[in-house]
């Protein structure tokens, strides 16, 4: 029996590793594993025991974008795999998603990696956008997503030129959050996921939810509507229990510092 293209390992603290399981296709995404990501991404949101997804890939890389290989031996025009889009279908998913970019995440591959919330890189991964040398425009949001994230001149470069990107130069531009070896890249997401664990379970999904619609406004339209979502949300909150918490913080804080 053919091994499946996504693996998923669920925790039973409160997160899932999904895995793109294509290594000898530099994990590029067929129309098998477009659709078995949707699906996942579909079930996690589902599962109430699952709160926060790891994602990361087999093998050497991250992902290789769309499989060019599979799309060549058809007549499918590239409408279609851009309707098919794996960073939306990430969005069906309410809680955090950490990227654990274990090596090259290249075009779609790129796409999927800025999709996430929060990235770890591999000291082996690089990024790379060569749409403009394959000669596809892009349609998973790169073209929005990367701009936003390193500024437009950089993101110019790294779409006109097509050049890989360093982890290291990744990280140092910000896109990525920090860099680890290769073996600390699982436990250090894994730890992350941990401490994403300890916060409270609707808070992880609202403060997701405020940063990413705030992110897509302007600064003043931003600031009202954190202030709306803030006014209607503090309003069931109470003093006694706020005590509690803020307790808890304190000690969490000088446990940490020791």
């Amino acid at each position: 029996m053919a091994e499946a293209v996504l693996r998923i390992e669920k925790d039973p603290s409160g997160y899932a590793i999904v895995t793109l399981n294509r290594p000898q296709a530099a994990n590029a995404l067929s129309r098998e594993l477009r659709a078995a990501f949707a699906d996942a991404f579909v079930a996690l949101e589902a599962d109430p025991d699952v709160r926060v997804v790891i994602l990361t890939g087999a093998g050497k890389a991250f992902c290789a974008g769309l499989d060019l290989k599979e799309i060549s031996q058809s007549s499918e025009s590239f409408s279609g795999p851009v309707a098919a889009d794996p960073a939306a279908a990430m969005s069906a998913f309410s809680g955090p998603i950490i990227g654990a970019i274990n090596g090259a995440a290249v075009t779609g591959g790129f796409e999927v990696a800025l999709a996430c919330d929060v990235l770890i890189a591999s000291s082996n991964a690089r990024f790379a956008d060569t749409h403009a040398r394959v000669g596809v425009m892009p349609g998973w949001g790169l073209s929005q997503r990367l701009s936003r994230a390193i500024g437009i001149y950089r993101a110019r470069e790294m779409s006109f030129s097509g050049n890989y990107v360093s982890a290291e130069q990744a990280s140092a531009w910000g896109f990525v959050n920090r860099v680890v070896a290769p073996d600390d890249l699982l436990p250090q997401a894994r730890a992350l996921a941990a401490d994403m664990l300890t916060t409270l379970p609707h808070m992880l999904v609202a403060m997701k939810k405020v940063i990413n619609d705030g992110f897509g406004m302007t600064f003043a339209d931003g600031m009202k509507h954190e202030r709306a979502v803030a006014t209607e949300a503090n309003a069931r909150v109470k003093g006694d229990v706020l005590k509690e918490r803020n307790a808890a913080i304190f000690a969490r804080g000088r446990a940490q510092t020791k």
